[in-house]
This record gives structure tokens, sequence and C-alpha cells, in this order.
């Protein structure tokens, strides 16, 4: 089978343990973009962090981001975003407050939050060290979401107590217009309902005129199960969740130990 259409995960996948794209991974993407095939991020990260490593790959394909809210061409243009209702935000905002879970949200490049954790803001800035995301921290949820020009396309709560996530996302779940998903053990990610990886990726196969069977999906955790539900080869991380595992149709080494460079090696590059 030949592949024309890679869609890749970011954190877990992508990126090592410290955010970076190793160097046989970088020199297998080229490879198979040199034989033409479509290598697309996908990723529950903004769009500004997105196309930063796409920039440092020479990649000028699609990109998929906030786990699916947002697709934009080659050119950066969009083809749509999805963005959660203003109304809704609050009433998110005001649930992780009432059940004092860490939270942020974000737009196309700055992302929002109560509070300033170091940790966070390193994480969105580390890597390539082209992303300069911005940070905004805000009082007044009422205000922010006055905002004429403030567009939320994903949450993500953080908290390490996993039956307090677990309430929470059961909560989320019973609003009306919200999804929610995972990305990792201790994170919940929420977007407008319907929103997700897979069902951006099947409106990029019918705009590029691929077929499912035609593409090749590479992930490792909750948020990358709608794209292997619809991608016809599923190739999970070693270093994955055992959910992704269970459906996928190959399972490669780690992130930090060049798992997706082998994945594109074995099964496009051949």
């Amino acid at each position: 089978m030949k592949y024309k259409i890679i869609a890749i995960d970011m954190d877990g996948t992508l990126l090592n343990s410290v955010n970076m794209v190793t160097e046989r991974t970088k020199e297998a993407i080229e490879r198979a973009r040199s034989l033409g095939v479509h290598v697309v991020l996908s990723t529950g990260r903004m769009l500004k962090s997105a196309q930063s490593y796409a920039l440092s790959l020479n990649l000028n394909n699609h990109i998929i981001a906030c786990n699916g809210a947002i697709l934009v061409d080659e050119n950066s243009k969009p083809i749509f975003k999805r963005s959660i209702d203003r109304k809704l935000v609050k009433e998110v905002v005001d649930m992780a407050r009432e059940r004092d879970v860490y939270y942020h949200f974000y737009d196309e490049s700055k992302f929002y939050s109560h509070t300033k954790v170091d940790e966070v803001f390193k994480f969105y800035n580390e890597g390539n060290g082209m992303s300069n995301i911005d940070m905004h921290i805000f009082d007044n949820i009422g205000e922010l979401v006055a905002s004429e020009d403030l567009n939320v396309y994903k949450f993500l709560f953080i908290d390490e107590d996993k039956d307090k996530l677990r309430g929470l996302r059961q909560e989320l779940d019973k609003l009306s217009g919200l999804g929610t998903s995972s990305s990792w053990p201790n994170n919940i990610e929420a977007m407008v309902s319907n929103v997700s990886k897979g069902h951006a990726l099947r409106e990029l196969s019918q705009i590029l005129g691929v077929g499912a069977e035609e593409i090749m999906a590479i992930g490792d955790s909750e948020n990358d199960m709608s794209m292997f539900e619809f991608a016809g080869l599923r190739v999970s991380m070693g270093n994955g969740e055992n959910i992704l595992k269970e459906i996928s149709d190959y399972i490669t080494d780690s992130n930090d130990n060049d798992g997706v460079a082998k994945a594109i090696e074995r099964f496009v590059l051949g």
C-alpha cells in the first residue's frame, strides 16, 4: 500500500521527552515528503506552536491543531475554526474553579489562565525555541469573555488527583456543546462537541482526494483514537497508552527511541 498522508501527533509521538524532533525523525519525514507524501501534524497544541515545529521541519503541509478544532492549509490559511461558545467558556471556568482544578485555554497563539505556572509556560516554549507563546493571566472571566477578539478552541485541565479529574470530566460531559478527551493521564481536554483529530483528518482526506486506506496515523494517547478509527494504518507509540495500542495495527518504538522514524521507514520508505 502506498500511503499518501501521514498524520502525526506531536507530544509523546513526534517530540521526545525534551520536546525535540530527533535527526533520524527529521530525515525520515523529509524522505517521505520527497516521495510526495503529505506529512500532517495533528496535535492538541495551539496552532502557533504546531506552526513553529512545522517551520523547523520545512513542512508546508496542512496542520490539524487544538485536537481538530482548527484545520489550516499549506499556506496557513484556515479551512475551518470551531471555537467554544463564550457563555460555555464562562461556565467551564466556573466549574474548574469550584473544583480547584488547574486549567488554561487557548486561541491560535495565546493561552489564558487564572494563574501562572512556570512549568506549563516552559512546556509551551521549550523544544525548538521558536514558539514564543504568549500567556495572558486574567482575574475576571466575565470581562474576558466579553472581549470581542476572544476565540477559545480548547481547554486543558491538569491535576494529579485522578478521582478529581474523573469527577470534573463527568460534569463536563453533561454540558451541551462540549466534548472531552485526554492526552496524558493527569489531564482532560475539552473542545466543541464532535471536534476531533479524526473529524479533521476525514475532511482533509476529502480535500486532498485521498482514501482512508491511504492514510497512516501515528499517536500515543486517547485523543488520537479518532484518527485511528479513520486511518487505514494505525501506528501506536511504544510509550503509548494501552487503550490506543489495543486498536493499533502496529506498535513502533518509543518517542525517545525514534519511534516515528522507524514507522515511516518501515511502511513508507520500505
